[in-house]
């Protein structure tokens, strides 16, 4: 079965969810995760896949070993794309983005270089012009001063503060989201948006790690 939208029921789990995080409503309410959430996510990415690669739905609970935080459940259900695209619902509606997660110390190192390279830096702050034009935002973790050695007067100092880097964009849970080829024509068109920043971060880092 095809795409047919995000029922209200799924922004609705969601809301419930974040009230009551606990085992008791997860298993009230399973049914309902498989049905509004899961599985049209999962026909989502099934319709994207000739274009963006196989798409992996990121498991909803939460990984608690190490946290002090206990809450079993994730409060939004993430996927990406294998070409690196990211799509999130929750309680407040859907976001998609693109970027580099997460990346390793020899991956920032990689990017560093990258954007200290004139060519290839320059056509990074090309790509993050277009996306924030196109009304996406720009996010990622940043370093509080500069990296050590690059000088105060460098063309491209926002961009090399940057440990991660991403754009995101996100719609708020409105009716629309019940039309599956509405939801369908603004995924694929963000995404399409966002293939630029991907492929960069891939040919000059290696690849990086997923939101999850």
């Amino acid at each position: 079965m095809g795409f047919t939208g995000f029922p209200d029921e799924a922004f609705e789990f969601f809301a419930g969810l974040a009230e009551d995080n606990s085992k008791a409503y997860w298993e009230a309410n399973r049914a309902t995760y498989e049905s509004t959430v899961k599985g049209p996510l999962q026909a989502l990415l099934d319709e994207f896949e000739p274009e963006f690669g196989t798409g992996k739905i990121f498991r909803i609970h939460r990984d608690v070993r190490f946290s002090k935080d206990k809450s079993p459940y994730k409060t939004q259900q993430g996927a990406h794309a294998a070409g690196g695209c990211y799509l999130q619902l929750d309680a407040d509606g859907l976001m998609v983005a693109g970027g580099m997660y997460g990346p390793s110390s020899e991956q920032i190192a990689r990017y560093r270089a990258a954007v200290d390279e004139e060519k290839s830096g320059q056509a990074l702050v090309t790509i993050v012009g277009t996306l924030r034009a196109e009304g996406f935002e720009i996010a990622g973790e940043m370093l509080k001063t500069r990296p050590r050695g690059v000088p105060e007067d460098h063309p491209r100092l926002e961009l090399l503060r940057h440990r991660s880097l991403y754009a995101h964009q996100g719609w708020p849970a409105d009716p629309w989201m019940r039309d599956g080829p509405q939801v369908l024509d603004r995924v694929r068109s963000a995404w399409r948006k966002l293939t630029p920043i991907v492929e960069w971060g891939t040919e000059h880092m290696g690849g990086n790690e997923q939101l999850s």
